[in-house]
């Protein structure tokens, strides 16, 4: 996942809670699977990776919620590093409900790591935190207000996360709750940077260029799907809505670009 862009109103008496777009960004030939609810943990809703067994996004019907972006520095990689996904399936199959207490826990162990940031919320007690282990600060709780994550820490204003965020922030502005369709669309989007405006992070021009796309289309790498998620409030009550266009309908048989949708909606259920 490499983009993610969030309106978050803890404060909400009615209304949306959370409403989330994000593209995940990924090489075409690592196997996934698609938007569902999993066999060997059936309250989790999440797409899965196939090679570490981890995810990059998903909701529990409890109210949880997780989603990872990779930080890059690709100086520092290590191969031998452990999968960054099973930090956000760790949380969403897991006995412990507060953020803080899950990401200070993940940042007492996630030295070994490739750079990430890891967003985990439990949004039954409207509780929505982040830590990334490249940017040295403590986990926080996030404030009210529209966010953004791309492959740098939390608002860190790279062109397509400064355009994005502003675009999410005036849709919600406009509609208050606005189609999840909307929402997947504005994330679909190949403009690309200008040279002037990119980020240095120590690949090439050429690469930068590609990679400063919200929607990214490269013959070996790219966007390989997009989700909207909405949490909304509904007689104290919690609602949630998520929408998945991938490139996957579950044969692993990828199509460029992906085409394929999945719908779920459900009672949020706090434990």
């Amino acid at each position: 996942m490499c983009l993610i862009v969030f309106d978050w109103r803890p404060d909400a008496a009615n209304g949306a809670l959370l409403t989330l777009a994000a593209n995940r960004d990924e090489f075409l030939s690592r196997a996934s699977s698609p938007l569902d609810w999993w066999g060997d943990a059936p309250n989790v809703l999440a797409g899965r990776d196939l090679v570490g067994s981890g995810t990059w996004l998903g909701l529990a019907r409890d109210g949880r919620f997780a989603a990872l972006t990779n930080y890059r520095d690709p100086g520092a990689f290590r191969r031998d590093a452990p999968t960054r996904g099973t930090l956000v399936a760790d949380y969403l199959t897991g006995s412990v409900l507060a953020p803080l207490d899950y990401l200070s826990d993940v940042a007492e162990r996630g030295a070994p790591y490739n750079g990430f940031n890891l967003i985990v919320g439990d949004l039954s007690r409207r509780e929505l935190g982040w830590y990334c282990n490249r940017a040295g600060t403590a986990p926080s709780l996030l404030p009210p207000g529209v966010h953004g994550i791309s492959n740098a820490v939390l608002d860190t204003p790279w062109p397509k996360l400064v355009r994005k965020r502003a675009e999410l922030g005036a849709l919600v502005e406009r509609e208050g709750t606005p189609a999840l369709n909307a929402l997947i669309e504005l994330m679909r989007d190949p403009r690309v940077a200008a040279d002037e405006d990119l980020p240095s992070t120590g690949i090439s021009l050429e690469r930068e260029r590609q990679l400063s796309a919200a929607f990214i289309e490269t013959p070996d790498y790219g966007t390989r799907g997009t989700t909207a998620l909405r949490v909304r409030i509904r007689d104290a009550a919690l609602e949630a809505e998520m929408i998945e266009r991938s490139d996957d309908d579950g044969s692993h048989n990828i199509t460029r670009p992906g085409g394929f949708e999945r719908r779920f909606a459900f009672d949020v259920v706090s434990s």
